[in-house]
């Protein structure tokens, strides 16, 4: 089998349609004097060249400084993940210790976009083990209902 090449060049390519022939208008007859510019100004003058309308709307909005995305980022508030008392009571012995790491090995939290969530422990419902919580945020009930449990609460 034997393959031929053949190479082209730029100045060889020509197009398949045919050049459309530009409508001249202002010349008389039918089209003439004005040919549906108006009477005088910018718009009616060869050559004009207009602000594009869209740039003025751009120009309107504020300049914000920096990544544009952090804003996004920063008020998102499903990156802290909610934990109830009754919840923890049902799933830890007395004295274990809960961190976030032991909750996600325990399925009780899940990763959000590959990354851990910060966990919050509210206190919805009965505590009576004594668990020790580290690198949670707690609320101010829940630490109250942890401590009257002879639990700890370390930051």
């Amino acid at each position: 089998m034997s393959f031929e090449f053949i190479t082209v060049q730029l100045h060889q390519l020509k197009p398949i349609h045919k050049k459309k022939s530009r409508k001249k208008v202002g010349r008389g007859g039918k089209r003439g004097t004005y040919s549906g510019r108006g009477i005088k100004g910018q718009k009616s003058r060869s050559g004009r060249r207009f602000k594009p309308v869209i740039r003025e709307l751009i120009k309107r909005y504020p300049k914000l400084k920096g990544y544009k995305f952090k804003s996004k980022v920063k008020n998102q508030k499903s990156k802290v993940v909610v934990l109830n008392l009754d919840i923890l009571e049902k799933k830890f012995i007395s004295g274990e210790k809960v961190t976030p790491q032991i909750l996600l090995e325990k399925r009780m939290i899940r990763r959000i976009k590959g990354r851990m969530p910060k966990v919050k422990i509210l206190g919805k419902g009965k505590l009576a083990k004594e668990l020790i919580i580290e690198g949670c945020q707690i609320s101010k009930g829940a630490k109250g209902e942890i401590k009257k449990a002879g639990g700890t609460v370390r930051m």
